[in-house]
């Protein structure tokens, strides 16, 4: 099983790409990073992990992921480079496909590419995003970066994006396209993976709920002609989740391929100690 490691990236952290050189030494198999524009001051929904308190500071002072996966790309040769997640309705799908494309022909074709819909109402309606159909936009961007990444010139009218023939290099390493994995546990989260995703990441999710999300996709999958081995399943964790082998393993049982360490730790003198010792406990490094 793979086991990668989620890095919440600012200013005030250390930098993503020795933490990233770190990781691939000690043989984590990926690297994430979050995703948070902007946080508005002034805000109508609550933090979804604890929605009886205020949004927590450091979500208005997140690095912007892809600048940061590129830092960690110049310094690294193997580990995957995850965004851990993209929030897709609040990007322009022409920049963010060039974006994508360019850091996964430079890093090799190492990027996966995470995505979610976002749970802020005000940060999304402010970057250009429809809230309350945040999906469904989600959707038409990502079928217009598909023809923007497998087709010499490409055009997409949908919905919400609507543009023609145009021309958009470079390609991405992986063909046809990087993986598109969703995450969260949204009601159609299995129709949606299967219909126009690659793969399925939930959030602190236990392994009966993997079990069960499997289970699920591999149904769909076959009613849909589809490899159900052609959609992966990971397991992201949360703060002071996945902290053990044993934690791994049963995640891996019920049937998951990769889970997601969210380090605790932000300098460098604390994370890396941080990353040493998971190594020992996860990887036996």
């Amino acid at each position: 099983m793979d086991i990668g490691v989620f890095c919440f990236t600012s200013g005030e952290s250390a930098d993503p790409a020795v933490v990233a050189k770190k990781a691939e030494e000690l043989g984590f198999a990926s690297f994430w990073v979050p995703e948070h524009p902007i946080l508005p001051v002034y805000t109508t929904v609550g933090y979804p992990m604890a929605p009886d308190q205020p949004i927590p500071r450091t979500i208005g002072i997140i690095s912007d992921p892809f600048v940061s996966l590129a830092r960690a790309s110049a310094m690294t040769t193997q580990i995957k480079l995850g965004t851990g997640i993209c929030l897709v309705p609040e990007r322009n799908p022409l920049l963010l496909a060039k974006e994508i494309s360019t850091l996964d022909h430079y890093s090799g074709g190492r990027f996966l590419f995470g995505i979610g819909a976002g749970w802020q109402k005000e940060e999304c309606e402010i970057m250009g995003g429809d809230f309350p159909h945040r999906w469904t936009q989600t959707r038409d961007s990502v079928l217009a970066m598909k023809e923007l990444w497998t087709a010499d010139e490409s055009e997409y009218h949908g919905r919400y994006y609507d543009f023609p023939a145009v021309k958009c290099f470079p390609k991405p390493a992986q063909k046809p396209h990087p993986p598109v994995i969703l995450g969260g546990s949204a009601k159609n989260v299995f129709k949606r993976t299967v219909e126009w995703g690659d793969g399925w990441m939930p959030v602190s999710t236990s392994p009966d709920e993997i079990r069960h999300g499997r289970e699920t996709l591999n149904e769909l999958a076959a009613q849909a002609g589809r490899d159900p081995k052609s959609i992966s399943v990971i397991a992201f964790g949360q703060p002071g989740q996945l902290h053990s082998r044993d934690q791994v393993q049963a995640l891996e049982a019920a049937g998951a391929e990769h889970a997601i360490i969210w380090l605790n730790k932000l300098q460098e003198e604390e994370v890396i100690p941080e990353l040493e010792g998971l190594a020992q406990e996860m990887l036996g490094a």
